[in-house]
């Protein structure tokens, strides 16, 4: 569980969702360069491309992004995990079949998620993104939380993460081709939202792997700066 400020309170929030959804494809031109590294990718999507990050992969500002001892024992040619900067929607009231219309009604806040991902398993891996996507440490959240009525336009938000300071991703929430309300909607009519539960809502383009050592930081406007060291597997 973490624990995050709200942002203009004295109150924080446990964050200890019973379900992580992240969308994955939601911005157009992270769909044209998907295609250079998984030639079996299909293009734009016609609906929201759903999958789930498991609840350890929850860390907070600061806490190291652990790369997993397991993925160097296949000596992959280029070897390669990514950060991706993403607007978390957290959902504040159990939710089925959500109007698009009344889909904000359904929110308590928004803060930073990086959905640290590992290409060479999740392309690999036959039964999908599962295992790439949910190894330990693989979800760094916050360094807050914004109450969905002090976020006027979750919609036009500058969004972008930097490698050791360089910048990596740039862009605003307003390219994602699926909307928070149709992403809150098309979610629930397929699983009961409660509250709690977390959706990360895509990625724009500009992802570049992480090493030993680096610091990646997610920044969306409105929010904050979510830091985390970089750090390799130890065995205890």
């Amino acid at each position: 569980m973490i624990t995050l400020p709200i942002t203009g309170t004295q109150r924080t929030m446990d964050v200890a969702p019973a379900k992580i959804i992240a969308v994955g494809l939601n911005y157009r031109e992270h769909v044209k360069e998907s295609l250079s590294f998984d030639h079996n990718q299909l293009g734009i999507p016609k609906e929201p491309v759903l999958f789930s990050k498991t609840p350890n992969v929850l860390i907070g500002p600061g806490e190291p992004i652990v790369l997993p001892e397991i993925a160097d024992s296949y000596a992959f040619p280029e070897p390669r995990t990514d950060p991706e900067a993403e607007l978390a929607v957290i959902i504040g009231k159990r939710g089925r079949h959500i109007r698009e219309e009344d889909a904000y009604d359904y929110v308590f806040g928004y803060t930073c998620f990086n959905d640290v991902s590992q290409r060479n398993i999740q392309k690999s891996d036959v039964s999908g993104w599962f295992r790439g996507k949910s190894f330990d440490t693989f979800g760094p959240i916050g360094p807050a939380v914004v109450l969905r009525e002090n976020m006027p336009d979750p919609q036009n938000l500058a969004i972008s993460s930097r490698i050791n300071g360089e910048l990596k991703q740039s862009a605003s929430t307003a390219d994602m081709m699926f909307s928070i309300p149709f992403l809150i909607a098309y979610i629930s009519r397929n699983v009961t939202l409660e509250a709690g539960d977390i959706i990360a809502t895509g990625t724009p383009s500009g992802i570049s792997p992480i090493k030993p050592g680096d610091v990646v930081e997610i920044e969306i406007e409105g929010i904050g700066v979510l830091r985390n060291p970089v750090a390799a597997e130890q065995r205890r």
